[in-house]
Order: C-alpha cells, then structure tokens, then sequence
C-alpha cells in the first residue's frame, strides 16, 4: 500500500510539471510535503522525486515552489544516504541520465584539465580506481619522468605493483601528487594534458551534500520568472522569426565573473560524465552573457589562443533557467557558416526546448555573425541512439532545417507526406537512422543557398596530409618549414617578427593556402586582408577573426573549394 501510494503522489507530482493556472503552484507544494514525509524504500523512486524537484525548481508555478524545492534539494543527500545504509543498489545512480545526485558516488577517466581543476576543488577527496585498470604500458612509459628508478621495475618485471609505487612516491596523495608532477614537466601545456590522458586513469570521488552535485547546482537569481501559464512548444515557434529579430544584448563579464561561470560549466558537465572542449579549456576574458526573457540567461565564451583549432572559431556555452543549468552549447564555424551542438540535460527535456534553442542561435549569431547554420550527424542520431529514440532529426526539420544531402531530402519529403496522409504515423528507427547520416541547414536571409551543402573541414586535413605523403614522404616536419618559408616571401611578412601564437597561426594557413594555386595572382588589399586575418587568429577575442574572415570573398572561395 505504501508503493502504490508513493507512486502515486510521484506520478500527481510529474504531472505537475506542464499543469499550471489557478491552484497549481498550491497543489505542487501540498504534494512537496506529503513527498517530504514519504520512506523512499527503492532508488527509481527517490530518482523520479529528485527530476521532478530540479524541474519545478527551474520552471516554478510560484516562490513558495522555489522555496520549499530547494529546501527538499538541500537536504536531498540524506534521503540518499539513507537509502545506502539501507543496502539499496547504489549503481543504480550511476546511468549518464541520473548521474550526479548528492549523497552518490562518481567515477571517471578525466582529462587532466578537468582532474586539475577538481582536485583543487576536492582536496583530499578524489582517489585512483585500480581495480580493473589495465593500461600498464602506459603507466611504464611515463611515471618514470618523476619517480625514480621506477625503470627497473616497470620495463622489465611482471607483476609490477603500480599501486604501492604510487602510495610510496606520494605519501598516499595519489591524484594532487600526480597533478603537481605532471604541472612540473618541462613540456607544453597540451602535451601535460596528452601524457596524462594516455594513463586513462580511473577516479572516484563522493559527491555528499557538495553544492557542485546536480542537486544543489543551481545558482540564486535576483528575480525568478514564475510559469502561471501552459509552456512555449515547439509548434509555436517559428525559427525565421526568432533569427531575424535584433540579436540579445551581449554584455561581457569581467574576468572573475568569467572564471566563476567557468566554474559553474566544469562542475555542471562532470557530473554528468560529460566533458567538452570549449568547457574544459574556456578562455574567462571572453565570456558574455544575455538575458533573453522567462528567466533565461546564456552565457558564451572562447578559447584562449593556445588552445583554439587551427581554422575555425570556436565557441562554448550553457543557459540558467531561473539559476537552473539545463543544457550546453557548442558552436564551431568558418566564415559564414557555423555548426552547432546544443543538448538539454535530460530532466529539462519538455521544458521550452525549442524556444530556448532559438534563443541561443539569436545569441550566437549575433555574437558570431554567421548566417549558415549547420546541425552535424551525430545531434541527428549517428552512432547515437538517444537522439534516435528522441526523434531529433524531426526536432530541427520541423523548426526549418533542411537536409544537405538531396537523397536525404527527397526521403524526407516521402516521410512528410506519409504524416500528411496518417496523423498516427511515426518514422521508424531505421529510417531516422538514414536521415541522420547528413548534416542539416538552416540559412539565414544573405546566405548563398546550398554553398556549405559539401563542405568538410576533413576534406580539407586529408587534402594537405594527401600533399604531405605525396610531395614530402609524410614528414610533418619538412612541409610545414617550407609551406610557411613560401607564404612569407607571398606576403611579404617576417615570420620571425610574430609571437610565438601568431606564428603556429600562420603556419597552419601557409598549409592550406599552399593548395590554392591563385594565390599569388591575389591583389595587394587581398593579401594584406589575408595577414589581418592571419594575426587576429591568436588575438585576444577570436570573434574579430571570424567576422575578418567573412569579408574576404577569395579566401572564402578557397577554403569552400577545398572543402567541399
């Protein structure tokens, strides 16, 4: 009796989450307290009470729902340690779709960015998982850099006890010990990173009561926008309409408040055993944040120049709902044209989705000034079988993408015309499976149609690596000296006049450009344009870069062609 009772409150409660006029916000209190005197004797059911908490804490009827959520929030951690005293199935915390509950415990291979930045956070509290760890080659190959002798060991005995090495060198600080060793080798900070990651380390850590668990991450806001009527669908937004408004204003943030925001990213994607570039390495002098209405504020950012990829720009970012983070963002792009990746965590899934997307393509187009905006095959459901049971492909179609690929587009079309004639048809797996084998497109007025249709920054890597088998018996070594010697002399720069940034960037632009044989024939404004854009590459703020590189028409073309 007391399941079904439980079960039913949580349903009550769940239904809560799209109900709203006259009464509602009292009915979702009321159910807050018959829940908060519940014994929660199974782990699905205190993951349903959790989702459904974060949800109305982020889209509340009124303040005493925010108040009395994060009041259950707080103290969530003990309902979950109760659970465990109890001998319930802890493992059952762990899925990538609940993970990072207060009171649970986490485990990861992270990167060495990320495990910098938490050992600092959590000193003391993060620990080396051996069990099952079987990288050993690895571990042979680099601990001896910074524990002595380890060589007669490691590169010639069995049975080596990688363990006991470790506790010795470190006095049993394994994972701040490692941390310190690696921040001392006299090497590039991405090669720290790349020695490191080649351990893959396994690391556990408790999470407890932590204010960086999913269930207390959510920040206070001046003023919260409380929802007294039905939620924006998908249906009612119209993507043109959003896009050809006036962009957000864009305010940016100085560079504390830039690097608490970075902060707030790292701790929202590790618990959810997600990790992104732009959100590991974000550069806090770029970050800019809108705020766009019901509660909503974005937040981008850049990279700082040693960490950007050679060609395109490169922006990161996440949007709070009333202080609630529930999604991430990533936006890579060339000239014009931007891809982007835009996920909602799953607990906000429901939650104005697609009016929310269209608030952060406001944003990054105005911050950016792309109009081609592309969707790649894995948001759509390549080798990703959530986006396929999510029906993703049909989440952007129906918001005005259309697909690259023409055999994708006239199946698409078949698909149309079968929901036209059957309102209870659903497009099978498989079929969304083939749809999402392309990008999507959506193009914004003063866009050339179809020009980024065929484009691929890979053709483009192949196409020089090609050149580089071919011409200089693959040696990377030999072609990038000459590549750069012969745009020098073009442009008439002193290489060795450049900051050691500036020169990488000019270096991997000599690489393209020694494909395109019109270049020397190029004007004396267009090769003056090109070394701007050149220099901005690896300046302060990449965004001065991307918009350079949209005003010059032949190195557009150039790069279209190699591309495509």
């Amino acid at each position: 009796m007391a399941t079904r009772s439980l079960d039913r409150l949580l349903t009550q409660l769940e239904q809560c989450r799209y109900r709203f006029g006259t009464g509602e916000g009292t009915r979702v209190v009321r159910l807050f307290s018959q829940l908060s005197r519940q014994r929660f004797a199974d782990v699905p059911s205190l993951i349903r009470f959790h989702e459904a908490l974060l949800f109305l804490r982020a889209f509340p009827h009124g303040q005493r729902v925010v108040r009395k959520s994060e009041e259950l929030l707080r103290s969530f951690a003990q309902r979950v340690e109760q659970l465990q005293q109890a001998g319930a199935d802890m493992a059952q915390f762990d899925p990538l779709e609940v993970s990072g509950i207060a009171g649970s415990c986490m485990e990861d291979a992270l990167s060495f960015d990320v495990l910098r930045w938490l050992v600092r956070r959590l000193p003391g509290k993060v620990e080396v998982v051996w069990k099952g760890y079987d990288e050993e080659r690895a571990l042979a190959a680099i601990w001896p850099r910074f524990m002595p002798l380890l060589e007669e060991d490691g590169y010639v005995e069995a049975n080596v006890p990688w363990r006991r090495w470790l506790a010795t060198a470190s006095r049993n600080k394994n994972a701040e010990w490692l941390v310190r060793r690696f921040e001392e080798l006299p090497v590039p900070e991405t090669e720290k990173s790349q020695l490191y990651d080649a351990l893959r380390l396994p690391l556990r850590w408790k999470l407890n009561n932590l204010p960086l668990s999913r269930t207390r991450n959510w920040k206070p806001v001046r003023r919260v926008f409380y929802h007294h009527r039905p939620l924006i669908t998908r249906s009612e937004v119209s993507l043109a309409q959003e896009l050809a408004q006036q962009p957000p204003e864009l305010t940016r943030l100085p560079r504390a408040q830039g690097e608490a925001v970075l902060d707030t990213i790292r701790e929202v994607m590790l618990v959810r055993y997600r990790e992104l570039y732009g959100t590991t390495l974000g550069d806090p002098d770029t970050v800019v944040r809108a705020d766009v209405g019901r509660g909503v504020s974005i937040y981008l950012w850049g990279l700082p120049p040693a960490r950007r990829l050679p060609l395109r720009f490169y922006v990161a970012g996440f949007t709070l709902k009333n202080g609630v983070p529930i999604n991430y963002i990533e936006a890579i792009g060339l000239c014009e044209w931007m891809e982007v990746g835009f996920n909602t965590f799953y607990t906000f899934r429901g939650g104005e989705a697609a009016w929310i997307y269209a608030q952060a393509l406001r944003c990054l187009c105005g911050l950016t000034t792309a109009k081609c905006i592309s969707v790649y095959p894995y948001q759509l459901g390549e080798r990703n079988e959530e986006a396929i049971d999510s029906g993703a492909f049909w989440f952007y179609r129906k918001l005005g993408f259309r697909p690259g690929r023409a055999d994708l587009l006239r199946l698409t079309a078949r698909e149309e015309q079968k929901i036209v004639f059957d309102a209870k048809y659903r497009t099978s797996s498989r079929t969304l499976r083939r749809l999402a084998a392309g990008h999507v497109f959506f193009e914004l007025p003063g866009s050339q149609a179809g020009a980024w249709d065929k484009f691929s920054i890979r053709n483009l890597g192949l196409k020089i690596n090609r050149r580089m088998a071919a011409k200089f018996q693959g040696e990377s070594a030999r072609i990038r000296p000459i590549a750069s010697a012969w745009l020098a002399r073009l442009l008439g720069e002193k290489v060795s006049s450049l900051r050691p940034q500036q020169q990488a960037s000019f270096e991997n632009f000599a690489l393209v450009l020694s494909l395109v044989p019109s270049l020397s024939s190029w004007g004396r404004e267009e090769k003056r344009a090109l070394l701007k854009i050149i220099r901005a590459k690896s300046a302060a703020n990449e965004m001065r870069y991307a918009r350079l590189l949209q005003k010059h028409r032949r190195l557009r073309e150039a790069l279209l062609e190699l591309g495509s």
